[in-house]
Formats: structure tokens, sequence, C-alpha cells
């Protein structure tokens, strides 16, 4: 495909009038239609089988992804769906008839792809992180602005129950001041604090079901090896955004949303065995938020790689903490949670039995279907979904804010209003990426 073609076509798209009717945003409240719409979905093998499946009640149009391997058992299951392994080519030949588009690729894709499909004017749903960098999510949550479309972070904890209990009881006062929140995860559970492969011996083979330069996208070249792929891209800068860019827009969402927190001023990161190309083996990172209106500025510390908090004094001597949760330290009550804020307990479980017939009603909607369900009801006409970019954006920006201080070994001092780090200006290269040429980014 010529690419100036598909940049061509992506302009004149955007400056179409209006969406079909049935796309067309509504009034918060009003009833979603309940046609079926054209959902197509880049990268369809791992993670990206989960959307697939998400998506099944829609009407499936297209699928794209660089790996035939991968994606062999979408392909086998759904054989009437054209396949692509370019989203470019893609979105040229069947851009007319998608109204929708998931993408569930490895991070430094999600961008070139939201953001070619947000300029046709598609509603998009990203797996989280929701960009590979900080800039990018800022870019992404303005065009989604500007194109009124409906889109949706990966992150499905946000539109669960526990999400709404604990943003309940926040702002009923029940854990009273929250000026303290840990964080904390199991991974890495691939390679990290790598250093480049040496192909001076041997230079591995490109598989023939993959095609590594569609893979790299807007990456900048390199030769192929086995050690990127399928899953430990997540340890390479390049490609993933490590353990803080893999769990942190689930564990801390929940805390997050009820917090009403927005960007960090300041991050102090303490890691080991960090490498140039690679997050490290292990990390405890420190972001401070500011005050918000009568809620006190928070101090909340992420842990990974074994790293864990301290034991609250309020749990049970005979209770351990999980592989992966958030405490928040209230002046009357601390709260502990799961990944993904299935379960949200006042600790320790004596003092949640105690509380449990004064805790407030419940006020939130709840959603009904789990988050791609939320999302397609949005994509119809419906309310937004939850972790719209809107929110996603601003989410992402504070666990990635978070990596931009771990590359640069210092503590930073970040202005969100002018997207820079002010004390350290050397560690805004990490705030954005250089793009390969040709990806229309």
């Amino acid at each position: 495909m010529n690419r100036r073609t598909f940049l061509k076509t992506a302009s004149l798209a955007t400056a179409a009038a209006s969406l079909p009717n049935i796309l067309r945003s509504q009034a918060p409240g009003a009833q979603a239609p309940v046609n079926k719409i054209n959902v197509a979905c880049c990268g369809v093998g791992g993670r990206g089988y989960d959307a697939v499946q998400g998506m099944k009640g829609e009407n499936l149009v297209a699928f794209c992804d660089v790996d035939d391997e991968r994606a062999a058992k979408t392909y086998l299951e759904f054989p009437g769906v054209p396949h692509f392994r370019d989203f470019r080519v893609m979105l040229d030949k069947l851009g007319k008839q998608i109204d929708a588009v998931t993408v569930s690729t490895p991070d430094h894709m999600h961008f070139p792809i939201a953001m070619a499909a947000l300029s046709l004017g598609k509603h998009v749903f990203v797996e989280k992180p929701m960009t590979h960098t900080v800039a990018e999510a800022r870019k992404l949550a303005e065009v989604a602005r500007e194109k009124k479309v409906a889109t949706q972070m990966g992150n499905q904890g946000h539109a669960r129950e526990g999400a709404r209990l604990l943003k309940e009881w926040v702002e009923a006062g029940v854990l009273g001041e929250v000026k303290e929140v840990h964080s904390w995860t199991d991974r890495p559970i691939w390679p990290q604090g790598v250093k480049p492969f040496d192909h001076t011996k041997m230079m591995p083979v490109v598989p023939s079901t993959l095609d590594w330069d569609l893979w790299l996208g807007v990456a900048q070249p390199r030769e192929f090896d086995p050690g990127y792929l399928p899953f430990v891209w997540r340890g390479f800068w390049d490609f993933g955004c490590g353990s803080l860019g893999d769990m942190g827009c689930h564990i801390m969402d929940g805390a997050y949303w009820a917090l009403g927190l927005t960007a960090p001023t300041s991050v102090e990161p303490v890691s080991a065995n960090q490498t140039e190309i690679s997050a490290p083996t292990a990390s405890v990172t420190r972001l401070h938020f500011p005050a918000r209106g009568s809620m006190p500025a928070v101090k909340w510390t992420w842990y990974d790689g074994g790293m864990t908090p301290p034991v609250p004094a309020d749990l049970e001597e005979n209770r351990k903490l999980q592989d992966n949760g958030t405490l928040l330290i209230g002046s009357k009550a601390t709260v502990m949670c799961d990944t993904y804020y299935d379960s949200v307990r006042i600790i320790p479980e004596a003092k949640m039995k105690e509380m449990a017939p004064s805790l407030p009603p419940k006020t939130i909607p709840r959603v009904a279907g789990g988050h791609f369900a939320e999302w397609l009801r949005a994509c119809k006409g419906g309310v937004s979904a939850g972790s719209n970019f809107e929110y996603a954006s601003r989410l992402t920006e504070s666990v990635l804010i978070g990596n931009v201080a771990l590359r640069a070994r210092r503590r930073i001092e970040w202005d969100s209003a002018s997207m820079k780090v002010t004390n350290l200006p050397s560690a805004n290269e990490f705030v954005a990426t250089h793009y390969r040429a040709g990806f229309g980014v």
C-alpha cells in the first residue's frame, strides 16, 4: 500500500461532516441502540484473543496481526473474517466498513494504530497501558475529544463493583483523610534488567509466520531475536513499560479514581539492575500527588520485583499480603484491595464486620457485562465508558511518569500543565519518543 494514499484517506475521513446516526454521542443516560456495529481487531493472539471474544456479539469485519502463529487460534475460530498483517492496509481497504477498532498489540504500537483509527472517526478500545509514553496519552485524549467517539482503556477493574464501593466509601468519609497509599505487584514474571543481545556468533532466523518489520513498527530498526517475543517485550523500554506499566493501570486504578487524583508533582525512584534498554528487576517508586479541594496531598509508593510495603499494623497477625494489591491508609480506617478491586476490605476483618452496617448506600451506577460491554454500549450512543481516554490518559500519565523517573534514575519534579520535567531537563527525552518513518506519526 502507498503510505501517502493511507494518510490522504485518513485526512479525508477526518474531514467528514458527521458519523452515522447510530454512532453519534448522545446525552448521558440515553438508551443505547441495540444495533450491531462493525469491529476490526488489531492484535488477535494472546491478550488480543480476549478482545475478540468480547467483540464476537458484534460484526467482526477484520483482523490484523503480524504473527500468524499467535493469531492462528482466532483465524481458525472465525474463518470468514478477512485478516491482515499491516493495520494501514486494513484501514485503507476496509475503513469505510469499520465502526470501531480494538488494539491489543505490544505497548509501542498502541498509539500509531489508535491514532490512525481515531483520525478516521472510529471508536477505539486500547489495552493498558493506554500508550507507551506520556505525550502519546495526551494526544490520543485530545483527538478522541475532538472526534467525539467512544473510547476505553482495557483496565477491566474500573468496570467492577469494588472500584465503585471504594469510591463511595472515600466520598462518604469512611476512611477519613487518606494521605498514604501503597501498591505492589509480583511482576516482572519475564526477564528484565537485560543487556543487548549478542549476535556475533549466531544470527537468529525470523520465523516465516512473523513479519518482523511490521512487529517493530514505529520502533527503531534492529535484528530479530527470539528474546523479544512473544511476551518478554514488556521488559524492553523500546517496546514495553516494565512492571509498573504492565500492572499500574490495574492495581492503582480504583484508588486513583476514588481519591480524585490527577498527575503527581514529583517522583522518587529506586531501582535494581536496570539497564539502558531494559526495565529494572525490582523497583520502589514514590509518587507525590497534590491536595485536591478538601482532600490532602497523597504519598503513593509502588513496589515490584518482589518488594512489598511494610505490613500494616491493622492486618491480622496470621494474614499475609497478597501477591498484588493496594493499601489505602486512612485516618479512620485502612482498606486493602486486590489487583482488579474484586476484593475491597477494611482491615482487620473484625473492623470490616463492625463497620458494615454503617457503610454508605450505593450511589454510583454499576456496569453490566464488564468493560467490553460498557464500551460497546458507548459506541452505540450510550453513556461514556468509565475508563474513556479522558480519564485513562490521566491514569496512564501518572503511571508512565514513574517510568520517566526510573529511566532518569533521579528524583524528578513534574509540571503536568507544560508536560515537562522541570528540575532535570534531560529526563524529558523519556516523555515522548522518536518514531521510525512510515507509520503516519
